[in-house]
């Protein structure tokens, strides 16, 4: 039996999950600009996704976040397209299927609200997280789509729902 659950944010676990993207961008060496760091949405994400077709999970242990992952429209293709965001997990949560039960939750909320492909942005030494994201079917594109805003994410990838 697991030890975790994956929930709904509150708005009681803004400033957790605020603290764990950052700790998780600066474990990993992403810049500081041109990313999630830098990210407006980081001050309130329970204000970030409320509202329609969009929602972001987290992961709790034990009373303590340790990870989680939004999904919500792509920012330009907002109709059909929607993009899995702030995605990351603290290190006790690592290889222990979590990541692959987070997509799994995200991606069936895409389809339930009626997006056609999923998009996402990452980078390239981000190797574990790539990996998840090929074993879930996520292909490499060329170039960005939608305008997320993070210039310094250089992989980019969709899957169709």
């Amino acid at each position: 039996m697991s030890t975790w659950k994956i929930r709904e944010i509150k708005p009681e676990d803004n400033q957790q999950v605020k603290d764990l993207i950052r700790n998780v961008l600066v474990e990993m060496g992403v810049p500081k600009v041109g990313t999630a760091y830098e990210d407006k949405a980081l001050d309130d994400m329970t204000d970030t996704y409320k509202g329609d077709r969009r929602a972001y999970f987290v992961v709790e242990e034990k009373s303590k976040i340790i990870g989680g992952a939004g999904i919500a429209p792509l920012t330009g293709l907002e109709e059909k397209v929607c993009e899995l965001q702030k995605m990351y997990f603290l290190p006790q949560a690592r290889g222990r299927g979590i990541g692959m039960e987070m997509i799994t939750r995200c991606l069936g909320f895409g389809r339930d609200h009626d997006f056609e492909k999923c998009y996402i942005e990452t980078l390239p030494y981000m190797e574990n997280a790539r990996r998840l994201y090929d074993k879930n079917g996520f292909t490499v594109i060329e170039k960005p789509i939608g305008d997320t805003g993070h210039y310094n994410c250089t992989v980019f990838m969709t899957k169709d729902l």
